[in-house]
C-alpha cells in the first residue's frame, strides 16, 4: 500500500489528483478479483477505464448494507490462505457481516489510527491505556493497539469495565491518553469520586473517544461531552468515526471542528435519497470507497450514517475534508407523531437529567401502523412526578413526548449488553 501521511496538509486539488490515480487501482483490483464487482460492472456495462475521476463515480451503483449481508462472500477477493484476521460487523441495523483481512490490510489498519492518533496530537512518548476489547471479532480494538505500536507509545491494555481496574491502572503506570467509549468516562469519573481519587490530578490528559458523539454538528460540546468536560476539565476529548466496513477513521485534531479524512486510504460522497451528492450546508448519507484494501475492498458502500461536512482548510494546516458529528442513522430515523427524529437527539436529553441512571428506548410500530417509542428508564426516583418531568423536557427540547416505564437498573443494564453485544445499547428497533 502506498502511504503518504503528509497528503493531508496538500492543496484540495492536489489531493483530488492524488485520489484519482488510487481509485484506478482500486477499481483495477475489482476488476480483476472481486466477484461481486465483476457482476455489477457486466451487468451495467461499466467501463472503468471511463472512470477517471472522483465524480465519474456517479456512473457507478451504490453499494449496500443489504448487499454485503446476502452477498458476504462475494466481496472477499482474496484467497482463504491469504487471510489473517477474520471479524464482524457490530450488527446495529441487521445480521452482522463478516470482514477478512490480510497482512497488508493489518499495516494498513495499523497506519489509520497511527493517522487518528498523531491528528489528536499524540506523541511517541505518550502512554495509552486501552479501554476497548480486543476480542469478540472487533476490528478496532485490535487497530488500536497496532496504531499506537505504530507511533511508538506505550500501551497498557486493561480492556473495558472494571472501573476499579482502570484506575489501578492509571495510578500504577500513569498513562497520558485513553482509548474509551466517552459514556465510561462517566463511570470513571463516579468511581473516583467515591474512592477519593483526584482525576484532575491524573496522569490522564487526552482521551480519543469512539461510539458516541460528544459535539453538536455546530462542535460545541453535547450533554455527554459536557457533562465529562464540567467534572475532568483537565482532560481533552477527541471523537473519532469508524466503521469495520471503510477500514478507517475520520479524528478530530486539536481544533475540534470535525473528524479528518485520511484521503491516501478512503474516498468519501455524501449522497442524498437519490445517490446524489449533495449540495453544501445540507446533511448527507456518508459513502466511502476504500483504497489499498487487498481482502474486502468496497465500491461506494452507503454507511446509513447521515452527516455534515466541511471543505475549508482547517487551522491545523490539512486541506482535507472533515465529517460533523452523525447526526443519526438513515434505518434509524423515527417518525413520530409527525416530527421526524434520530436516536442521538433522544439520547442527549436523557443524558442531561441527572437522575436518570441508565436508559434504553424502544422503537416499535403500534396498532395503527406508526412509530412508538418507549422509554425503559433506570433511577431511584420512579415518582408520576419525575415521569413528567421527564416527558416535559422532551416536548421543550424536540416538541413530542415518548411513553416513560421505569425499571430498575439492573434491569436496564442487562437489555443494554446482551450476550453476543460487543457494546452497550442503547437503541432498540422492533418495527
Amino acid at each position: 500500500m502506498k502511504k503518504d501521511q503528509n497528503i493531508q496538509f496538500f492543496s484540495p486539488e492536489e489531493i483530488k489528483i492524488f485520489q484519482e490515480q488510487r481509485l484506478a487501482e482500486a477499481l483495477a483490483y475489482l476488476q480483476a478479483h472481486s466477484a461481486f464487482y465483476q457482476k455489477m460492472f457486466k451487468e451495467h456495462h461499466i467501463d472503468i477505464a471511463k472512470i477517471k475521476k472522483i465524480e465519474d463515480l456517479q456512473q457507478i451503483p451504490v453499494t449496500t448494507k443489504k448487499d454485503l449481508q446476502l452477498n458476504n462472500d462475494s466481496f472477499i477477493c482474496v484467497s482463504k490462505d491469504d487471510v489473517i484476521d477474520y471479524v464482524t460487523t457490530s450488527g446495529t441495523l441487521g445480521d452482522p457481516v463478516t470482514f477478512v483481512l490480510t497482512s497488508e490490510d493489518l499495516d494498513r489498519l495499523a497506519y489509520n489510527d497511527y493517522l487518528s492518533f498523531t491528528t489528536a496530537g499524540l506523541l511517541k512518548k505518550d502512554i495509552m491505556q486501552l479501554m476497548t476489547t480486543l476480542d469478540r471479532r472487533f476490528m478496532a480494538g485490535l487497530a488500536y493497539f497496532m496504531g499506537a505500536r505504530e507511533l511508538g507509545m506505550g500501551v497498557a491494555r486493561v480492556g473495558n469495565g472494571i472501573p476499579e481496574l482502570q484506575w489501578d491502572t492509571i495510578q500504577r503506570i500513569h498513562p497520558t491518553c485513553g482509548m474509551v467509549v466517552p459514556s465510561f468516562l462517566i463511570k470513571l469519573i463516579d468511581f473516583a469520586e467515591k474512592n477519593g481519587i483526584d482525576y484532575n490530578a491524573s496522569s490522564m490528559k487526552k482521551c480519543v473517544c469512539i461510539g458516541e458523539a460528544l459535539r453538536t454538528p455546530d462542535f460545541s460540546l453535547n450533554t455527554l461531552g459536557r457533562r465529562i468536560h464540567e467534572k475532568w476539565n483537565s482532560l481533552q476529548l477527541f471523537s473519532t468515526y469508524a466503521s469495520t466496513e471503510m477500514q478507517s477513521s475520520f479524528t478530530e485534531c486539536e481544533q475540534f471542528h470535525g473528524g479528518h479524512l485520511q484521503p491516501d486510504l478512503i474516498i468519501v460522497e455524501f449522497l442524498d435519497d437519490d445517490n446524489k451528492p449533495v449540495k453544501k450546508g445540507e446533511p448527507g448519507e456518508v459513502t466511502i470507497t476504500t483504497l489499498g484494501v487487498k481482502g474486502m475492498p468496497l465500491l461506494r458502500f452507503k454507511t446509513g450514517d447521515l452527516c455534515y461536512y466541511h471543505d475549508e482548510p482547517c487551522a491545523c494546516g490539512r486541506k482535507t475534508i472533515r465529517l460533523s458529528p452523525v447526526l443519526g442513522r438513515k434505518g434509524q430515523m423515527i417518525k413520530f407523531k409527525g416530527t421526524t427524529l434520530y436516536p442521538p437527539a433522544l439520547f442527549d436529553i436523557l443524558d442531561n437529567i441527572p437522575k436518570i441512571k441508565n436508559y434504553i428506548i424502544e422503537v416499535y410500530t403500534n396498532d395503527i401502523g406508526t412509530d412508538e417509542i418507549l422509554v425503559r428508564v433506570g433511577s431511584d426516583d420512579k415518582s408520576v412526578a419525575f415521569s413528567k418531568e421527564i416527558k416535559d423536557m422532551f416536548r421543550s427540547k424536540v416538541r413530542v413526548a415518548p411513553t416513560i416505564n421505569f425499571e430498575s437498573t439492573e434491569y436496564v443494564l442487562k437489555k443494554q449488553m446482551p450476550p453476543m453485544s460487543r457494546k452497550a445499547i442503547k437503541f432498540i428497533d422492533l418495527r
